[in-house]
C-alpha cells in the first residue's frame, strides 16, 4: 500500500497494460455491502429464491445491452448476497471487431506541453471514459441502487467490485461451469457468511 495525502489507499489489481473499454471477456462479482442477503435465499435444495430486489437485480443485468449495445451477456446468477456474470464487449469499428486502435490519452486535448504517454492502467485515473467496464458496472449498480432503496432503505452494494479478464476458451467454461453451479455449491462459497 502506498500514501496518497497521509492516508495508505488500496493499490488497484487491475491490470495495468489493459484498457478495460477493449473488446474482451470479462468475469464479474458484485457483493452487498457487509454481504447481506439482500437478494433472496437458498433452499436445502439448492434453488435460489429472489427477493423483490432481486428480481430487480436480475431484470437490470439483462437489461445492460439495450443502453451499452456493444455489450453480449454470457453466463450470469444472482445469489443471495451476489452476482456473477460474463459481459462480453464486442465494439465493431469500421468492421472489425477489436477496437485496440483507440489507444488516444483523453486526460487533457488542449495541453500544450508533451506529455510521456501513459499505460492504459495510468489513464483511468485521469479520465476512465466511457464504455468501459467500470461505466457499465456503475450504471448496472447505480439503477439497482434506486429500485432497491425503495423497497429495503438500508440496500447498498460494495464500493468496489471484482473483474478478471478471460482469456481462453478453456477458462470461460471453467467460470461458465462456476456460475451455474454457484447456488449447489453455496455452503461452501467464500461470500456465504450464515
Amino acid at each position: 500500500m502506498t500514501l496518497y495525502k497521509n492516508k495508505y489507499r488500496v493499490e488497484s489489481a487491475r491490470l495495468q497494460n489493459w484498457d478495460y473499454g477493449w473488446n474482451g471477456k470479462y468475469f464479474i462479482t458484485i457483493v452487498t455491502k457487509d454481504r447481506e442477503y439482500f437478494f433472496g435465499e437458498i433452499d436445502n435444495s439448492k434453488k435460489l429464491h429472489l427477493s423483490e430486489i432481486g428480481i430487480y437485480a436480475e431484470k437490470y443485468w439483462y437489461e445492460i445491452p439495450k443502453h451499452f449495445p456493444f455489450i453480449i451477456l454470457d453466463k450470469f446468477i444472482v445469489m443471495p448476497n451476489h452476482i456473477h456474470g460474463i459481459i462480453i464487449i464486442e465494439k465493431k469499428r469500421n468492421g472489425g471487431g477489436d477496437n485496440r486502435d483507440e489507444r488516444r490519452d483523453k486526460a487533457c486535448l488542449v495541453s500544450t506541453t508533451p506529455q510521456p504517454p501513459l499505460s492504459p492502467g495510468k489513464k483511468r485515473f485521469r479520465n476512465p471514459g466511457k464504455n468501459n467496464i467500470s461505466t457499465i458496472v456503475g450504471s448496472y449498480k447505480s439503477a439497482v441502487s434506486r429500485k432497491g432503496h425503495l423497497i429495503e432503505p438500508d440496500f447498498d452494494w460494495q464500493s468496489r467490485f471484482y473483474d478478471h479478464i478471460i482469456r481462453d476458451d478453456m477458462e470461460l467454461k471453467k467460470i461458465q461451469n462456476y456460475i451455474v453451479n454457484n447456488p449447489k455449491n453455496w455452503v461452501d462459497d467464500i461470500f456465504h457468511n450464515r
